[in-house]
């Protein structure tokens, strides 16, 4: 892996090096794909799923070479024909060491879609790309998947945002992946997710097809304690020191949440003091909020004013287990408990909000911190 100017990353994977513990998990994730299991992921976004699943096919790829790993974000998907084509750039093609063998598995398998195919000349690789109409996206499915099998290379499969699948205007995408993922016997699938009541009713009701055909994880917040050995440790490097007490001022603002972390832990690092204080912290924490406050202004002003004073409410307190209650509504000098009702509603859809376990919270942690500046 290349060295990384700033170790706390905020997109992409580079290595154990630059990921903090995840240990339990990563292990349980092996364990669940390499004993012949899929595996459900699930957690809020931000929480380092991603990053997870890319140091799971890290360590997978150690530990077998000739293991092919594919993860694939259907998150901008909108229905099959669009998950088609971005399963088939993710796949097709990946699975071959040259053109020629390329060529002769995919003619072999693919016969209703246009075949274009050129060498990667930076990597020797074939490149393949298919060219299908809408009406064929189910039968180029088909063919994917007997792409795969036909390989006989042990795949690993990850699709992030999974919840996707339930948005597209064909209602029968679930029974097709599930009828085909259930036979494959050289690949294994992980299933991530953000929305989390979308994903426990795909695993969890039996109205769905894939009821409880998964083991599942739900991702948490990393251990603070954790989290400061390794912000300590990677601070240290460039011979900053930090307290345990700031850090957990950091910590606690955020909720623990991985990403909103890293981002304050970014810009702490690029500064040249030597020691990470508190006025410090304070000053990284307005520039970020500064910089998304255009956006964040936009965001609050799409609200109605109902809206608006529900979820200046609920940043004030933080968290709210009861929003519906008398004392919380009188507090904030809410209307009825039926319109905070609709409120709510529109903004956990709109994912301005979500249940945690300690309550209902700000979604975005900075907007939050935003908010209760108003």
């Amino acid at each position: 892996m290349r060295k990384i100017d700033n170790p706390f990353l905020l997109y992409g994977y580079e290595g154990p090096e630059y990921f903090c513990d995840r240990k339990k998990e990563s292990e349980d994730i092996i364990s669940s794909l390499t004993n012949g299991c899929n595996l459900t992921l699930m957690s809020p976004r931000r929480y380092g799923k991603t990053g997870l699943i890319r140091h799971v096919f890290h360590k997978i790829k150690e530990m077998d070479n000739d293991a092919v790993c594919f993860y694939i974000d259907i998150y901008a998907t909108n229905s099959l024909y669009d998950f088609v084509q971005t399963f088939a750039k993710a796949i097709v093609g990946k699975l071959d060491t040259s053109l020629q063998k390329a060529e002769n598995a995919i003619t072999k398998v693919f016969k209703g879609s246009q075949i274009t195919m050129s060498t990667d000349f930076m990597t020797g690789l074939p490149q393949v790309s298919l060219s299908f109409s809408p009406q064929s996206s189910e039968s180029t499915l088909d063919e994917i998947f007997s792409y795969i099998a036909q390989s006989k290379r042990c795949c690993y499969i990850a699709f992030d945002e999974f919840q996707q699948v339930l948005e597209y205007p064909e209602k029968n995408v679930e029974a097709l992946l599930r009828t085909h993922i259930q036979t494959m016997s050289n690949a294994r699938f992980i299933f991530s997710g953000s929305r989390l009541h979308m994903m426990m009713e795909m695993f969890n009701s039996p109205k769905h097809p894939f009821y409880r055909s998964t083991e599942k994880l739900s991702l948490h917040t990393l251990d603070e304690a954790v989290y400061f050995a390794f912000a300590e440790d990677k601070l240290r490097e460039k011979n900053v020191s930090i307290s345990p007490e700031v850090f957990h001022d950091i910590y606690d603002s955020v909720d623990g949440v991985t990403w909103y972390i890293q981002a304050v832990m970014n810009r702490l690092y690029r500064l040249s003091d030597m020691e990470v204080t508190r006025k410090k912290l304070d000053e990284v924490v307005r520039q970020i909020i500064l910089s998304e406050e255009e956006d964040y202004k936009r965001l609050f002003h799409l609200l109605t004013a109902n809206q608006a004073n529900l979820l200046l409410a609920i940043a004030r307190e933080g968290s709210v287990a009861e929003p519906m209650s008398g004392p919380f509504i009188s507090r904030h000098q809410l209307k009825t408990a039926s319109s905070v009702q609709r409120a709510l509603k529109y903004l956990a859809d709109e994912e301005y909000v979500y249940l945690s376990d300690k309550g209902y919270i700000v979604y975005d942690r900075f907007f939050g911190v935003w908010l209760r500046g108003l």
